[in-house]
Formats: structure tokens, C-alpha cells, sequence
């Protein structure tokens, strides 16, 4: 914990994490408004759930893409063209009387223009602070982002349920625009400039150690997206006790992010880390009682912080510094995919043998993260001694005089 009181005392380190975790405070809000505010306009789930889908493939195009956008025209440009746009179609959902196709549109709209928070900040990080600090910076980072994930469904369910729906969107359009100013503001944003890259888009995902990134991410938070439909299935809506389990199992990953984050990460990083998470998810199918969940799933959350640390650091290392923002576009597409896919296998699995069949889906996906991270192991590089930073993308030339 010294370590990090240090970190934070770097210049401008916790005044920039303060922002950006702000900046993302709306998308632990939007995807559970949205669903409050359709149902509550159409009455109808089904109609909530494609107003959904349009916004998450809406915000999977779109990650790579604005992030690469980044290098061409600058952050501050980009960050602040994706911000109006947002927030202007969050608006429109919350004001207007549409039909469900128009929501779907409105909804789409907004997830391609999601702001490129997470890949700009993540660029910005190797230029703050050393190289030494850097792997724990990611894992100050990846440990934090779970406050996002605890606060924020509480505010905007409280918000939706006692005030009204269209207050709740309303809300996340004066926070993001919010957030979004005071991190594009910062000094940072404006000296870190990020080269346009000479490669063609996607090739990033040639690189082993950047698709590795984005199958783990893919793998772990489609894990995270079970247990939270897992959760939810087996308490209900009605009482406080999915809450309570779903905070713990954030709680968890805060936990773990801050005791572990300064291990060093070798080639096996990634397969230890996942086997925790697979490991406390495999206990959870012995008893669904709201305390045995709650440890099991504190146990499984210690893993996932670090192993979010493990993909951010792995990504940075493995590519130019003109890459990184489209590299953790690619890895951001992944986890959102991820989180789609493991709602929608735990969302059979529960239809077909009751809430227990979400955690065999959570356990699944991270077992097979745990193979993917052993079987494929010298595709992780080995960060212990050595500068997570990307490569500068000019070198010297040395010159016989």
C-alpha cells in the first residue's frame, strides 16, 4: 500500500485516474437505465433487450475504431466528438417517444460514440509515470474501476426507481459530460500526443501477446457477466441480497488488485491469476445460500483485478506506442463481447435448469481462460525486470562519423 501512496503522489497520476474513472462512471449506469427506461415506455423486456443489443454492438465497432481515430486527429478531438455525440443520443432516449426501432437507433448511436476513455488513459500512463511503476499503476487502475461496478448500479437503480427512469438517463448524460470535460481538460489529454500509426488497421492483432489480451479479457468478463445474471436469478429484483453479492464480488477484485498488484508478472501470470477466479467459481455451485455465494465469489474475485492487470500490461509491452489505443480498442471489443456472450449462455442455462446452470457458464469460461493462458503461455511475454512500456516508434540511428 506504500507503494501505491507513492504512485498517487507521482505528478498528476491521481488527478488523472480521478477524472477517467469518473469520465467511465456511466458505464457501470447506462446499459441497467436503458433497460429500466424501455421497459418502463414499451412494458416490454424483450424490446429493452434489443435496445441493448444495438448499444453494445454499437460501443464493440466502435472501440477499436475511435481509439485508432486518436493517433489521426488527436485525443482532445476525438474524446470530445464522441462525448456530444453520446450524450446528445442518451438524451434523445430519455426525452423521446419513439418506436422500438428508433430506440434501437438512438441506442446504437450511442454506443458507437462511446468516448475512448479507457484506451486514451491507458496510452497515457507509460509517459507519467516510471517504468517500474507502471505495472503497479496498471494494477492501481484495473483495481479502482471496480468502485465503478459497486456505486454505480446502486445510484442509478435508486435514481430510476424512486425519481423515474428519464431523470436516471439524464443523470448519466450530466456525468458524462461531466466527467468527460474534466478529463479531456486535463494537462495529460493535451501533452501526450499519440503518433498516427503506419500499420493497417487491425494488424495489432497479429501481435500473439495483444490477441491473447483480448481472448482472456473475452474469456474472464463473459465469467464476470454469468455470475452477475447467476446472481440476479437466484435473489430476484426485489430484495437487497443480489446487491450485497454482487459487491462482494467486486469487493474482491478491489482486494486483490491492491495486495497482489505489485507481483511481478511472468509468462504463467495470467494462468495462475485466472485459476484463482476459476477455482472460487467452481465452489459456487455447491450451495446457493447468500453467504456461501458471497465467499465464494469474494475468493473468485481476488484473481480478477490482477488478471486485468496482467492483459492491460501484456498490451502495452507487446506493441508501438502509435498502436496502443487501437490495441486496447481491440481488447476493450473483447470484453465487451465477452459480457454479451457469457449474459446470453448463463440466460439459456438459467431458462433451462434454474439459476445453479449460470455458475457452471461462469466456471466454463474461466476454466477454458485458465487453458488458454497455459496452453499458449510463451505468447505471454515475461514483464519480471523489464519495462512494460510500448516501443518508442522512432529508434536512433547510429551513424559512422
Amino acid at each position: 500500500m506504500a507503494g501505491y501512496g507513492d504512485l498517487l503522489r507521482t505528478r498528476g497520476v491521481a488527478r488523472i485516474m480521478a477524472a477517467q474513472l469518473t469520465a467511465r462512471f456511466p458505464n457501470g449506469m447506462t446499459s441497467l437505465a436503458v433497460l429500466l427506461h424501455i421497459e418502463h415506455v414499451t412494458g416490454s423486456y424483450g424490446a429493452a433487450g434489443l435496445v441493448l443489443a444495438a448499444t453494445s454492438i454499437g460501443q464493440a465497432v466502435a472501440g477499436p475504431v475511435t481509439s485508432r481515430w486518436m493517433g489521426r486527429w488527436g485525443m482532445r478531438r476525438v474524446l470530445t466528438l464522441t462525448l456530444i455525440v453520446c450524450a446528445a443520443a442518451i438524451a434523445a432516449l430519455a426525452l423521446l417517444d419513439l418506436p422500438v426501432p428508433g430506440y434501437m437507433a438512438l441506442g446504437l448511436l450511442a454506443g458507437l460514440a462511446t468516448p475512448p476513455v479507457q484506451s486514451a488513459v491507458r496510452t497515457i500512463y507509460p509517459k507519467m509515470v516510471t517504468s517500474k511503476q507502471l505495472t503497479p499503476l496498471f494494477s492501481l487502475d484495473a483495481s479502482l474501476q471496480e468502485i465503478i461496478w459497486i456505486v454505480a448500479p446502486v445510484v442509478i437503480t435508486f435514481v430510476a426507481t424512486q425519481v423515474g427512469t428519464v431523470q436516471a438517463l439524464l443523470l448519466i448524460v450530466v456525468i458524462l459530460i461531466g466527467g468527460g470535460a474534466w478529463f479531456i481538460l486535463s494537462p495529460e489529454v493535451g501533452r501526450v500526443r499519440i503518433p498516427r500509426s503506419r500499420r493497417g488497421f487491425g494488424r495489432v492483432l497479429a501481435k500473439p501477446p495483444v490477441i491473447l489480451a483480448t481472448v482472456s479479457g473475452f474469456l474472464l468478463i463473459g465469467a464476470c457477466s454469468a455470475v452477475e445474471a447467476g446472481v440476479v436469478a437466484t435473489f430476484g429484483h426485489g430484495g437487497a441480497e443480489a446487491g450485497i453479492v454482487l459487491a462482494i464480488f467486486s469487493i474482491g477484485s478491489l482486494t486483490g488488485g491492491l495486495s497482489f498488484g505489485h507481483i511481478p508478472m511472468g509468462p504463467w501470470a495470467m494462468a495462475r491469476r485466472l485459476a484463482i477466479v476459476a477455482g472460487g467459481l467452481a465452489l459456487t455451485m455447491i450451495s446457493l445460500d447468500m453467504w456461501w455465494l458471497g465467499g465464494t465469489l469474494f475468493v473468485a474475485g481476488i484473481g480478477i483485478a490482477p488478471a486485468l492487470a496482467v492483459i492491460f500490461a501484456i498490451t502495452s509491452a507487446s506493441v508501438r506506442f502509435s498502436e496502443t489505443a487501437e490495441a486496447y480498442g481491440w481488447v476493450g471489443t473483447g470484453q465487451l463481447i465477452g459480457a454479451a456472450a457469457g449474459s446470453a449462455v448463463a440466460g439459456f442455462l438459467i431458462d433451462a435448469g434454474g439459476p445453479s446452470g449460470a455458475y457452471v457458464a461462469a466456471t466454463a469460461f474461466a476454466v477454458a481462460g485458465v487453458a488458454v493462458a497455459a496452453v499458449f503461455v510463451r505468447g505471454f511475454p515475461d514483464l519480471r525486470g523489464r519495462d512494460a512500456s510500448p516501443a518508442p516508434d522512432t529508434e536512433p540511428v547510429r551513424t559512422i562519423t
